[in-house]
Formats: C-alpha cells, sequence, structure tokens
C-alpha cells in the first residue's frame, strides 16, 4: 500500500498534512502510522460504525454509484463507454462545499469544456454532431448527478439533530442485530436497538463520546459519535439491575411473590373470594396485584407463614 501511496498520490498532489480513514487494520497498523508520522502526516481515524466521519468520501461513492446506475440505465449495454463522460461532469460540476468544480480547486483554473469546441476561430471542427451528442450526454449526466446530490442532502438534514451530553450522564447505545450485541442469548433482528445504561466518561472534539463499556463490550472501540446516541431518561428509583432477572429455559421472564400487602374479601354472585394484595420481586408498588388467596397458599405458601 505504500508504494501505491508514493507512486499515486504523492506525485499528483504532494504530501497530506492530515487523513481521514476508518478504521481498517490497513490504516490502523503499526507500519501505517510509523509511515505517515515520518512524513510529517497526522491520521485521523473515525469513531466505531460511523462512516459519516470520513463523510466526503462516503458520500462521493454513494453520489457516482447512483450517477452510474442512472447511466445503465440511460445508455443500457454500452453505459462503460460513458464512463470518461461521467468522470468529467462529476470533476467539472460546481460542489457547493468547495465554492466551485472539483477540477479548478485542484489546478486552479477551469477546464475547457466540450461547450466551446465549436468556437475556435475561423477553423471550425468539421463534424459538430459529434458535440452535440456529447453535450446533450453531459447535461444528461449531470442531470442525474445533481438530482442524487439534492436526494441525498435531504436525508442527512432531515436526521440530523443537536445533541450534547456532559461527563457523568448516562447514555444508551444504539446497536444494530448485525454488529454482534447478544442479549439473553438472542441475536438478530429482535435483539435490543439500544443497549445500557452506559456511562459518558469523556467528549471527543465537538461530536463524539468514550462510553464507560462492559466487559462483554470489551472488544468494541469505546468512542461513538453522537448520532448512535440517546439519553437514558430512565427513573433511577426503578431501575433493575440485569443480574437480579431471573430467566427460564424459554427465555421468559421468572416474577417472584416477596411479600402480602393487604387482604379483602371480593363479593361475587353466589359466593365471596378471599384475595391478597401481592408485591412481586422487581416490581414497585403501584405494581402489586390483586391475586387468588387459595392460589397464592398452594404455589407460594411461605408468604403465610409470618
Amino acid at each position: 500500500m505504500a508504494e501505491v501511496y508514493v507512486k499515486e498520490i504523492v506525485p499528483r498532489h504532494g504530501i497530506p498534512v492530515t487523513i481521514v480513514s476508518d478504521r481498517d487494520t490497513r490504516f490502523t497498523s503499526h507500519f501505517w502510522r510509523n509511515f505517515q508520522k515520518e512524513l510529517g502526516t497526522k491520521l485521523l481515524l473515525s469513531t466505531a460504525y460511523h462512516p459519516q466521519t470520513d463523510g466526503q468520501s462516503e458520500r462521493t461513492i454513494q453520489t457516482l454509484e447512483d450517477m452510474l446506475r442512472a447511466c445503465i440505465i440511460d445508455f443500457g449495454g454500452s453505459w462503460d463507454d460513458y464512463l470518461p463522460l461521467a468522470e468529467f461532469s462529476y470533476n467539472n460540476s460546481y460542489h457547493s462545499g468547495l465554492g466551485m468544480p472539483p477540477y479548478e480547486m485542484l489546478y486552479g483554473r477551469r477546464c475547457r469544456t466540450p461547450v466551446c469546441w465549436g468556437e475556435v476561430g475561423p477553423r471550425e471542427l468539421e463534424n459538430k454532431e459529434i458535440l452535440k451528442v456529447t453535450n446533450q450526454r453531459i447535461d444528461q449526466i449531470r442531470a442525474h448527478l445533481k438530482a442524487e446530490q439534492d436526494r441525498q442532502k435531504s436525508y442527512a438534514d432531515k436526521r440530523r439533530r443537536s445533541i450534547e451530553f456532559q461527563v457523568g450522564d448516562f447514555v444508551l447505545l444504539k446497536f444494530s442485530p448485525w454488529k454482534g450485541v447478544i442479549r439473553f442469548r438472542k441475536r438478530g433482528k429482535l435483539s435490543p436497538r439500544f443497549i445500557g445504561p452506559l456511562r459518558n466518561i469523556a467528549q471527543i472534539g465537538n461530536v463524539a463520546y468514550r462510553l464507560e463499556l462492559p466487559e462483554e463490550l470489551s472488544g468494541i472501540h469505546d468512542t461513538f459519535h453522537v448520532s448512535y446516541l440517546r439519553k437514558c431518561l430512565a427513573d433511577e428509583s426503578a431501575y433493575v439491575p440485569l443480574e437480579d432477572l431471573e430467566i427460564d429455559d424459554k427465555l421468559n421472564y421468572v416474577e417472584k411473590p416477596v411479600a402480602i400487602l393487604d387482604r379483602k374479601v371480593k363479593q361475587l354472585r353466589n359466593k365471596s373470594l378471599n384475595q391478597v394484595k401481592v408485591q412481586w420481586k422487581n416490581r414497585r408498588g403501584s405494581d402489586a396485584t390483586w391475586e387468588s388467596e387459595d392460589e397464592m397458599r398452594k404455589f407460594y405458601p411461605f408468604l403465610f407463614d409470618v
């Protein structure tokens, strides 16, 4: 990779000041870190599961994929013949982030386009039909490019939120099933969308936080982008530690009664029924239930020994 880097990047663009990348092993290796350190380049690694950190590259790839997909629909089996025009259209389209086309940003001048080929002074090109068709194709590709950029921007703006957490706050961490998080030995679509609460122990930059992860998540990088966090609003007085929960062999929650709080007699049409108000383990006072005294004596006789 170092040979490709020196051959393709350095001669054309020089040595970068910084490089933003994901946490691929090729970019986190000891060799690559030392290599960039010797060149004076600072490595900026993205947070876990957040490709938006390298947003320019990720968005460019997505835009080009959508643009090529549209070319396949428009041009059919000969779509690859128009790849040079697609590259030309992208490099010479206005980018709001740059304030100019990428070509002009890189070379410091505007690119001479096919639009000007028909005005070459006294000598005019013999076959102007080629220019006409080429310009039509370029306009078509540029229209697809702008449509995809506008669509992706609308998606990003719709989901972007301004969130801040304080050190010491408890948060919930969003995880997708494919990331391998297991709760109660269950993996897949029905696994929890969020895990926690987890304590925020440090703020990293403006939009990332370091969390205090449990032992079972020790293999995961502990810094996450704010978009993967939710403020934990749970009532601490109602918090039930997971280690106190009992699960049977079918993964059903096992409830146990702990005390009789009250008694009453319920009058039915032809008879009366003795009932007891039962406090259950891991429930709070408002969750106590009225149960049949006979049933409770049958299954939980220890409640009546006091």
